[in-house]
């Protein structure tokens, strides 16, 4: 027998949302619209949600993304954060929705008071409080069909100075810099604006070598070690070095390797003669506008560092496609 109104009338509650969103993967208020289009009926529910799409994201959760963008948000020179959404493809890096979405990632990453990025995913989503910011990252990825990853990202505040940013490549790479000033001007946030753009270039590890670990100084000097040793090795043997003359000479190689990655210690890109470093550019600087500038901490993201990229024979893939 129907009953007139009981679709409308019917109360879906929370454990039913619950326990469909933890089965499908699906958004709170996919869950609920498909519950209450089934009366609360679960497999139906499940059903309703697969012939609408929403289980899209599940179905695409085993994709490698590690294309996307870095966007990077600040607040009155005094606050920036970072963050760092991958898709699976460069072609969804261009398309205007998502590049919109991760603007909004990067609002929310500026904000937040979360500690990492579980924490920050649980979170309620900033532009619509009903949902958290991983509801509304499954429902992007059902509106965008592809995987997508808030992969992670950084909050830098200042405390002796200001922080400035930079974006290169449209979004391939986003960096931050903190710098402790005690007088900011405009000619001092272009010099630390410059430094920015050479923390993108050249990717330093570290500030200054006094930052590198002493477990990390033996692992190079083992490594080079072994280089050089098998360098000797394939010498004829009246050239070969004894170990301690090899042992010896690697202070030099280390000294420079360690130059390459600190950024105080690196060559200034825009130096006039080629030679001069951040460090010697920023003190020159300093000098100039009678005050003190130095860089306290840095955060460079680039799209895709250390995902395992799948490559795969574009030909094969529409193939499978078509075949599939």
């Amino acid at each position: 027998m129907d009953r007139p109104g009981l679709e409308n009338s019917m109360a879906i509650t929370a454990a039913q949302v619950k326990e469909l969103r933890e089965t499908t993967g699906a958004g709170m208020m996919e869950c609920k619209k498909a519950l209450t289009e089934t009366m609360g009926d679960m497999e139906a529910a499940v059903e309703w949600l697969r012939k609408n799409g929403a289980m899209k994201a599940v179905k695409k959760a085993s994709r490698i993304a590690a294309e996307g963008l870095c966007f990077v948000s600040s607040e009155d020179d005094q606050k920036a954060a970072v963050v760092e959404v991958n898709s699976e493809t460069d072609f969804v890096a261009k398309n205007e929705t998502f590049r919109e979405f991760v603007a909004q990632v990067g609002a929310q990453a500026l904000h937040t008071e979360a500690a990492d990025i579980d924490a920050f995913l649980n979170e309620k989503w900033e532009a619509d409080p009903s949902v958290t910011v991983n509801e509304k990252l499954i429902e992007m990825i059902a509106v965008i069909s592809e995987k997508l990853s808030i992969r992670r990202f950084e909050q830098v505040k200042a405390s002796e100075g200001f922080v400035s940013t930079y974006t290169h490549g449209g979004g391939r790479i986003g960096v931050i810099v903190e710098a402790a000033c005690g007088n900011v001007n405009d000619a001092v946030k272009e010099a630390v604006y410059n430094v920015a753009m050479q923390v993108a270039a050249m990717s330093p590890k570290y500030i200054s070598e006094n930052e590198i670990s002493e477990d990390e100084r033996a692992h190079e000097k083992e490594i080079l070690l072994a280089q050089a040793l098998k360098e000797n090795d394939e010498l004829p043997e009246e050239k070969r070095k004894p170990q301690n003359i090899i042992e010896k000479m690697l202070i030099g190689r280390l000294k420079k390797q360690f130059k390459e990655i600190c950024l105080n210690d690196q060559i200034y890109v825009k130096a006039e003669d080629g030679k001069q470093t951040v460090s010697e550019y920023l003190q020159s600087v300093a000098k100039q506008n009678g005050t003190n500038l130095s860089i306290k901490r840095f955060v460079r993201y680039e799209v895709g560092e250390g995902i395992e990229k799948k490559h795969e024979n574009f030909a094969e893939e529409v193939m499978a496609q078509v075949k599939g």
